[in-house]
């Protein structure tokens, strides 16, 4: 079994670039299926409404059940205050088994931490860098699974992966996956230093060829426990823990007010703030 952990799907409602247009499936399964990629966790394209992205996900999710799995894309400014709503009709409706949340559209909360503590679902999280915001999810839910996807940085950050390299090793429910990396010796340095056991394949498709980011994993020539690990036991282990039944301890944020005066981004969500580029010197990939 292989599980890509990491797959968008489904039309966006902007037509900034491909990451909130479109993310169709048709040339990813096709090539995930040559590769021997048995199984795929599903989430939106970047969308205006979750509620909506999330439904036409868990029609694809459902026309495929036994391949598919799926994740709840909610957005953490735009979403304030209905967070519990989206993610319990996506547990409880869709079958759905995590949270996709995206530095982009505004930083993780605890309105989402708590909802994904009160269902045990793990969050799979774009940090963009920003790899301080680990040691805080850490140490505030240590009982929620946190996926850092990319190690850290889509834009090929080394700064970042180390960051987080670092942050694998000291805290047992912070976990990175694979899709996107670049820097191969900093994956080599990452599952020697934390172990299989923190790593999870993904892919990002449909965007990149899953083919090739599987042949990533092949070439770390791992054991074969320890390659099953990434491939598919890590990701089965974090949605072990799934309830359809919420805690109600975790309705506390429930009411919080969604009314934040919000604008959209338009560049790049897979780059990094121009001035954290200045900062570091470093261009995105």
């Amino acid at each position: 079994m292989i599980i890509d952990c990491h797959c968008h799907a489904g039309a966006g409602d902007g037509l900034t670039g491909p990451w909130d247009t479109r993310a169709s499936l048709t040339a990813y399964l096709r090539r995930a299926s040559a590769a021997g990629i048995t199984h795929t966790n599903l989430f939106a394209a970047f969308h205006t409404d979750y509620a909506q992205a999330n439904h036409a996900v868990a029609r694809i999710v459902a026309s495929r059940p036994r391949q598919f799995y799926g994740f709840a894309f909610v957005n953490a400014v735009r979403d304030r205050g209905r967070v519990h709503k989206l993610v319990e009709r996506a547990v409880k409706h869709y079958g759905f088994v995590g949270i996709k949340v995206h530095r982009h559209e505004g930083r993780i909360t605890r309105e989402i931490c708590d909802v994904a503590r009160a269902f045990g679902l793990p969050v799979l999280y774009d940090v963009m860098g920003e790899v301080s915001a680990c040691e805080l999810l850490a140490r505030e839910y240590p009982d929620v699974n946190f996926i850092i996807p990319h190690l850290a940085s889509f834009a090929g950050d080394w700064r970042a992966h180390l960051g987080l390299i670092d942050q694998l090793v000291r805290h047992r429910n912070i976990h990175a996956d694979t899709s996107g990396v670049q820097r191969f010796d900093l994956l080599v340095d990452a599952v020697g230093r934390a172990g299989a056991r923190k790593i999870l394949f993904g892919t990002d498709g449909p965007w990149l060829h899953p083919g090739v980011e599987l042949a990533k994993i092949r070439a770390l020539q791992l054991s074969i426990g320890e390659e099953q690990m990434i491939l598919s036991r890590n990701f089965l282990r974090l949605i072990d823990g799934v309830v359809t039944q919420a805690k109600k301890a975790s309705r506390r944020l429930a009411a919080v007010s969604a009314t934040i005066a919000w604008e959209p981004e338009t560049r790049d969500p897979w780059q990094r703030p121009a001035a954290a580029q200045e900062i570091s010197g470093t261009c995105c990939g």
